[in-house]
């Protein structure tokens, strides 16, 4: 399981991008002008970096889960699973960021029963993003949340469901 307590900023032994670079699609990046589901101007998919060498302070520090936790296997590379693994600081959420060109690649196995496990494991949602459109995935179901605004933020709560409690996960107002 991902452990936030064990979290690295750095690759897990024998790890690198390689040909890998899932990440300079699927994210904004203010600093070189790229929004989530469109290639970074400088990135060369599947290749390189063209300004690898004077790359962004937050290329610099980003390195996916699949990067930092030497548990996943090769099917967990991004450019094989077609989605980047995160974890919210804040949180502890696992986050999946979709490549916009296999939208549904979440759902493929084994990606779906794992995400459901980390899900029941950590008694909190695994949420999947294409662009900026949000759904949670619980351990019995999804919850489809639509775009998340900058003003908005998910939280985790209780609902009843033929007269049991269950998690759910909702969009609210980010307090001023």
């Amino acid at each position: 399981m991902i452990d936030p307590a064990r979290m690295a900023n750095q690759p897990a032994p024998g790890r690198d991008c390689g040909s890998c670079t899932l990440c300079c699609k699927v994210y904004d990046n203010p600093d070189v002008g790229s929004v989530a589901g469109s290639w970074c101007q400088h990135c060369q998919p599947g290749r390189c970096c063209n300004i690898y060498p004077t790359r962004p302070q937050q290329c610099r520090d980003f390195f996916c889960l699949w990067m930092t936790q030497g548990f996943l296997g090769p099917e967990w590379k991004p450019d094989k699973a077609r989605f980047v693994l995160t974890m919210d600081p804040a949180t502890s959420w696992l986050l999946v960021q979709l490549d916009p060109g296999a939208p549904q690649a979440w759902r493929k196995e084994p990606y779906l029963t794992q995400l459901r496990r980390w899900a029941a494991a950590g008694n909190r949602p695994v949420v999947v993003f294409l662009n900026k459109s949000a759904t949670a995935v619980l351990p019995d179901r999804d919850v489809p949340l639509g775009v998340v605004a900058a003003d908005e933020r998910l939280v985790l709560k209780e609902e009843l469901a033929g007269g049991r409690s269950r998690m759910t996960v909702a969009k609210v107002k980010a307090a001023a």
